[in-house]
């Protein structure tokens, strides 16, 4: 998938709709941009926050530790 996007004179720009919703991106969405050797720029979404991830790595047998619990 291409599209294209005009960058304003702030430094902003708009990601195009179709890529929105096809990486399902809703506002306060954070990413991240890796420029590479080539001059190619990679945009990575980061949607998930902490407590999304919570839980999903545990050992069998130990019951996970709840979120509130962690020390911070």
């Amino acid at each position: 998938m291409s599209s294209e996007a005009t960058l304003t004179s702030k430094g902003q720009t708009t990601i195009p709709k179709e890529i929105r919703d096809s990486l399902s991106m809703k506002a306060g969405d954070r990413m991240t941009f890796t420029l590479m050797p080539d001059a190619t720029v990679v945009m990575r979404v980061k949607s998930k926050n902490i407590a999304e991830l919570a839980g999903m790595l545990h050992k069998k047998g130990r019951k996970p530790v709840p979120l509130e619990q962690l020390s911070r």
